[in-house]
């Protein structure tokens, strides 16, 4: 595929996502320490009572139907690995309760769902992957956590992750980005906004929101205040991963195509910025969660199972 839009958009709408069986899942509900809820899919297939069972974060309005969470479903069962995809508030189907949604930078949420699925599997080893905004806020947590984020999980990853917030966020808003991605993404985010104002009348403002045209405005009408930030500038400044990578003490993985339409370049991290715990990858293709291989008669369609076998071998050899 030509291009960081290309293999972002084939990867996500054409390429096949699994070499075996789709995957059928097991939906738990679980309960938030402040009372609200999240909905959490097993994989159904058989793996040891010892393997290491891997977690996958989604990104920004993802869910375990996206297709690395299905790619990544296939890879945990060619490999005997236990497999969940956690759902971030609002994204399994169902709205949530409490006057919040998710965002970015939610590192408590990602701690005590971690912390769960370590106490209720205490003979696997437990991996971590986080995609897009979900290894954003993985990476924010093992920075914040540092020494004790050892004691839960064995190695993680995080895949096409804007790990500075401000310049995804920027570049997410502009041209053809703007027309297409950002688009999409509000054509979610804004119903369930409202659903959210149903729900606690008067925590924002309906016809400002109405308004919003890119994700800027939506975080500074909603994803901000919501979440305890002042306005969009401070929500992508303080919950971006980017500043506390040198603080993570456990093995992580950073990969990042230069050619990703959502994440600059000039925005990726350095060897200095990321610290003798995490491995950059950053290569030259990939688009944003695409990375589409080759794949039947003419190459076509293709699939999108090379990039959670590299990035699960990765993490296997960490265990």
């Amino acid at each position: 595929m030509p291009g960081g839009n290309a293999q972002t958009i084939w990867a996500a709408r054409v390429a096949r996502r699994s070499f075996g069986a789709a995957p059928r899942w097991r939906r738990s509900r679980w309960s938030t320490p402040d009372g609200d809820f999240i909905d959490v899919d097993e994989a159904c297939h058989a793996s040891a009572s010892n393997a290491p069972l891997l977690v996958l974060f989604h990104g920004l309005e993802g869910s375990s139907a996206s297709q690395y969470a299905v790619a990544f479903a296939d890879f945990a069962a060619a490999h005997g690995l236990a497999y969940a995809v956690p759902h971030f508030r609002g994204c399994s189907g169902e709205i949530n309760h409490a006057p919040r949604a998710y965002h970015s930078g939610d590192f408590d949420e990602i701690d005590w769902i971690l912390r769960r699925f370590a106490l209720e599997h205490p003979g696997r080893p437990l991996l971590a992957v986080g995609v897009s905004l979900g290894g954003n806020a993985l990476m924010r947590w093992a920075g914040e956590t540092e020494q004790s984020a050892g004691r839960t999980v064995q190695a993680i990853a995080a895949v096409s992750s804007p790990l500075d917030l401000a310049a995804g966020g920027y570049a997410i808003g502009r041209g053809f980005n703007r027309m297409v991605y950002t688009r999409m993404f509000m054509g979610t985010m804004v119903p369930k906004a409202l659903q959210k104002l149903e729900q606690h009348p008067g925590l924002f403002q309906r016809e400002a929101l109405l308004g919003a045209r890119d994700l800027y405005e939506f975080d500074n009408l909603f994803t901000a205040p919501l979440h305890g930030f002042r306005d969009t500038l401070d929500y992508w400044t303080r919950a971006s991963a980017k500043p506390v990578l040198h603080r993570i003490r456990v093995p992580a993985l950073a990969l990042n195509a230069r050619n990703d339409p959502f994440v600059p370049v000039s925005s990726l991290p350095t060897l200095q910025d990321a610290g003798s715990h995490v491995t950059l990858w950053q290569p030259a293709h990939g688009g944003h969660v695409g990375f589409p291989v080759s794949h039947g008669p003419f190459g076509v369609p293709g699939h999108v199972r090379g990039m959670p076998e590299a990035v699960g071998h990765w993490l296997l050899a960490h265990l």
